[in-house]
């Protein structure tokens, strides 16, 4: 069972798609899963905000231009221009993961604080509103 719950959480560290129907895969209780994807999802929210100003380096080693930035994260790049941290950090985080949202964030130089916090709800949004969908689909059958 601890196994189990380790994978899930690992899983959700990197991607909550994958860690949810693991979960159910699992047989485990959608409490379990929504609690552990919960807190793998914030690991990673962590892990990428404490490694942002390696990221940050790194993009200013190799600094592209904006425009070639949002050639390759169009949505970010709308949801940037449209809604700020708050919806990179939220709307980002539900549609591609809080990874890849804190990534942006970080080449836009937006404060890491704010995004962190926005992340955080993201993660919980995302995990709570995927695990209640997984659940009542899998009663369907």
């Amino acid at each position: 069972m601890f196994l189990k719950i380790l994978t899930v959480a690992g899983l959700a560290t990197f991607e909550i798609y994958a860690a949810i129907p693991a979960g159910f895969a699992f047989n485990l209780s959608p409490w379990t899963i929504f609690f552990t994807t919960v807190t793998g999802g914030l690991a990673g929210v962590f892990a990428a905000t404490f490694f942002g100003d390696r990221i940050r380096a790194f993009f200013h080693k190799k600094k592209t231009p904006a425009a070639e930035e949002t050639k390759k994260h169009p949505v970010l790049a709308r949801i940037w221009n449209k809604y700020g941290v708050a919806g990179l950090g939220f709307a980002g985080t539900i549609t591609v993961g809080a990874p890849i949202s804190i990534a942006v964030g970080t080449g836009l130089n937006v404060n890491l604080k704010k995004m962190l916090v926005w992340c955080c709800l993201g993660v919980v949004t995302r995990c709570l509103l995927f695990t209640i969908i997984g659940y009542y689909g899998l009663q369907l059958f």
